[in-house]
Order: C-alpha cells, then sequence, then structure tokens
C-alpha cells in the first residue's frame, strides 16, 4: 500500500510541476504572438485530444503520465513549408527578447507555484514544534552562548544591528539560522527563561559547506526540546524488560540527567552498552528508579558496538500552531521561495567547485520516497513537499546548460548583447556537451538514490 501511494503521489507531483512549467511558457508565447501548436499532459500514444476552436492548440493527455510539453510554431522543427501568414508567428521570427521571456517564463511559473503554495500553508496554519531548546552539548555554539536547555527562542537579530525578528517555531529558527550560517553573520537570540527574557549571542561564523550539507542544527548545538519522552512498547525478553521498564512511563532522567529529547537518550544508552544505567521514569503519577544494562549489539550501518535496551520512544514535543494572515503568507511566501531557491543555487555552485558533497543530489527514487511519505502525513505535508521541488525544478532549469531552459536564455542574450544568434555549429557542440552533463548528473543522482535505498 505505502509504494502504491509513493508512485501515486509521485506522477501528481511531477503532472503538477511540470504542467504548471509548460503552462508557463504556453501563456507568455500566447501574449508575444507565438502559434502553439499541442500543448501535452504526459507523453507516448494520446488517450484524448480536442482542438480548441479559437486557438487551434490541440491539447492532448498522453498515456505516459509523467509530465508533458507545449509545441510551438517553428521553422527549425517543422518538415513541412509553413504558410507565408504563420510566419510572423513563428518562435525562431520572434525578437530576441520576446524568446527570452518565452524561455524564462517556465521557470518563473514554478517560482509562483511555490508561492502559492507555501502562502496557502501559512494562511491555512501549521502546527510545529516550539523552539524550545534541549540543553545543548559542550563546546557548542548554544552552549557557549548560554544555553542551559528550556529556553524558549522568542525572535533573532544580527549582532551589529537591525531589526529583530520573530521566530514562532523550530522550523522558523533552523531556516533563520541556515541564512545566518551561510552568510557567517554574528546573531544574537532572544530567549524566555525561568527568570524572564534575555539575549544570547550566538557565533554561527564556524559553520562550513560540509556542516549545511548535513545537520548544522547539531553541530550548533540546537536541539528541539521542551518535550516528554514516553516508553511506547518494549520488545519481549530485552533489556528494558528484565530491568522493569513498562509502556507508558515517561522518562524523565537517566543517570540523573534531564531527559526530554530521544535523539540525546539513545546517544547515552548506545555509548554505555553493558554498563549498568539508572533511569528516573514517572509512574502513575509517581517517580519511579529503574536500572537497566543495555545489551551490547553490534551496529548494522558501521560495524560498531553500541548499547540497546530494546524499548520503542514516543518524543512528544511541545508545539505550536503558527497562522498568519493572507499579506504576510505571501509575503512569507515570497522569502521562503527566495531563501530555498539561493541556497539551492550556492549548493549547486558549491558542488561545481567540490566545496560540497555530490551524494547530496536526489534522483525520482527519493523524490518519490519523499511524495509518498509526505502524501502520507496529510495535505499541509504535501503541498510543503509540492512547493520544495517546484523551486528545486526551477532552479534547475535555470542553470546555464545547453538542453535546459538556462541554456536556451544563454544563447539568447550572447544573441542580445552582440547582435548575432549563436551559430547552429556551435549550439550542436553545446547541445551534446549539455546532454552528457544531464546524463552525469542523473547518473550521479541514481547512485545517491540506490545508495540511500540499500545503505552502502
Amino acid at each position: 500500500m505505502n509504494f502504491l501511494t509513493e508512485i501515486v503521489a509521485f506522477v501528481v507531483a511531477i503532472d503538477v510541476l511540470v504542467v504548471v512549467h509548460e503552462f508557463g511558457h504556453y501563456s507568455v508565447a500566447r501574449m508575444c504572438g507565438v502559434k502553439i501548436l499541442r500543448f501535452s499532459v504526459g507523453f507516448g500514444k494520446p488517450l484524448a485530444q480536442w482542438t480548441s476552436k479559437k486557438t487551434g492548440v490541440e491539447w492532448t493527455i498522453a498515456s505516459l503520465p509523467l509530465g508533458g510539453y507545449v509545441k510551438m510554431l517553428d521553422e527549425r522543427e517543422s518538415e513541412d513549408r509553413i504558410p507565408s501568414e504563420d510566419l510572423l508567428h513563428a518562435f525562431n521570427r520572434q525578437s530576441v527578447f520576446k524568446r527570452i521571456a518565452i524561455v524564462a517564463a517556465g521557470p518563473v511559473a514554478n517560482f509562483v507555484l511555490a508561492i502559492a503554495l507555501f502562502s496557502v500553508v501559512f494562511a491555512g496554519g501549521v502546527t510545529e514544534p516550539a523552539a524550545i531548546v534541549f540543553a545543548p552539548a559542550p563546546d557548542t555554539a548554544a552552549a557557549r552562548a548560554g544555553f542551559e536547555g528550556g529556553e524558549k527562542i522568542l525572535s533573532m537579530r544580527d549582532a551589529a544591528g537591525g531589526e529583530s525578528h520573530a521566530i514562532r517555531s523550530w522550523s522558523d529558527l533552523r531556516w533563520k539560522l541556515l541564512d545566518a550560517s551561510l552568510d557567517h553573520r554574528q546573531i544574537v537570540l532572544t530567549a524566555k527563561t525561568r527568570e524572564g527574557a534575555y539575549d544570547f549571542p550566538v557565533n554561527v561564523t564556524g559553520i562550513t559547506d560540509a556542516d549545511a550539507d548535513q545537520d548544522f542544527m547539531d553541530k550548533l548545538g540546537f536541539t528541539s526540546g521542551g518535550g516528554t519522552l514516553t516508553v511506547a512498547g518494549i520488545e519481549p525478553g530485552s533489556a528494558a524488560q528484565k530491568g522493569g521498564l513498562a509502556a507508558g512511563d515517561k522518562l524523565r532522567a537517566i543517570d540523573g540527567r534531564p531527559v526530554n529529547n530521544a535523539t540525546s537518550f539513545i546517544d547515552y544508552v548506545k555509548g554505555h552498552g553493558g554498563k549498568l544505567v539508572t533511569l528516573t521514569v514517572e509512574r502513575g503519577g509517581k517517580s519511579d528508579a529503574v536500572t537497566i544494562t543495555p545489551e551490547v549489539k553490534t551496529d548494522a550501518s558501521n560495524g560498531k558496538e553500541i548499547g540497546r535496551i530494546g524499548a520503542a520512544l514516543a518524543n512528544q514535543l511541545p508545539t505550536v500552531d503558527v497562522r498568519y494572515g493572507p499579506i504576510e503568507s505571501l509575503r512569507l511566501g515570497v522569502n521562503r521561495t527566495w531563501d530555498i531557491s539561493t541556497y539551492s543555487l550556492r549548493m549547486f555552485g558549491r558542488m561545481i567547485t567540490g566545496e560540497a558533497l555530490l551524494k547530496n543530489l536526489s534522483g525520482p527514487v527519493t523524490i518519490a520516497d519523499y511524495a509518498g511519505k509526505s502524501a502520507r502525513l496529510g495535505p499541509t505535508a504535501f503541498i510543503s513537499f509540492l512547493a520544495l521541488v517546484s523551486i528545486s525544478l526551477g532552479v534547475l532549469n535555470l542553470l546555464p546548460i545547453p538542453v535546459l531552459d538556462g541554456g536556451h536564455l544563454l544563447y539568447y542574450l550572447v544573441e542580445a548583447v552582440t547582435g548575432k544568434a549563436v551559430s547552429d555549429r556551435w549550439q550542436l557542440v553545446l547541445q551534446r556537451a549539455g546532454l552528457v552533463c544531464i546524463v552525469a548528473l542523473s547518473m550521479i543522482a541514481l547512485f545517491n538514490d540506490l545508495a540511500r535505498l540499500i545503505r552502502f
């Protein structure tokens, strides 16, 4: 059933995003006076066709539902002689600036769609983890700033001065910290503690591009906290069962260390294989102590020995309902689209220079996996996923690689500057080079997909 969900969600996502992209080309081409021959949803054998009496466009639904295309009148692609009355409406006869507008309209449509989708999410409201900090690891930026755990972050501003921006959720905090880290800016976080609201100057300048590729929040020492860690189940014959741990127990401490985060609890247990640990649990409204000796197991991912108690955990983090008005939602939609677009471009650039890892490229398998997962999580998660992939599609198509929209834009920009079109010979050479680049990127993305799937 999960596999079927992934396939359906993937097909829906690809169809929506590509059709919107092609509709961008179609709309601007129509406005520029270009004759459209066909608009196809999908590829392959037509399942349904009809021709608009008003525009003459042949609308098609094809058998392979993976995207689509728009076909314009173009002398370079026509085998038959084009009637003289239609020549003025051929794509290749348009001014260079009209051609630039038509080609750029596809990626722009993807960005507009992302803005609209994010705006819907912000306006409709979303439940997210609250921006409450778990006790940071020693010698991290959060620890050096003075965070002890339990603080609720309220706002962020640049240390050099400027406007203070409210932090509404953990996701909001993550995006703002990512932006500051990539720009190597010193920041100040204002957080609410038991004693009141205080400023915490945080140094995020030590984050590298490689850290941004991974979980930079861990390196900074910021982990979501403030929640309740509950035992959801116990494996028969496990160390947890032998020690007397029971489903429904609320974990409060391990060896005297406060517990409200599953990651830190699991890491502690992993590092204490074969060693006695004492858990402070809340059971029936009363505090109790449970002693357990984690079993020593071999970690399948790296072959190292780790501790394991055999308990399933449920991490119940405090949440906030984040909802914005129409104007604010639109502004946030634009900002989020801009942030993700610039971040994606930075990562592409750093992959080319070798500063970032190629393993971050994802292909259709990963996209299908996330499409299915987001669809199962609900409409809000799936809409956010669509917005994210729409931005990726827009950014990818703007890369100056022949075959992609960005490659054609490069040709037309050269023509606009020099007054001469790029020769057919050079276009053919660059087209082949661009095809090699696309195939290489596709192979790397597919390899990364398989590596994640079978974990090698």
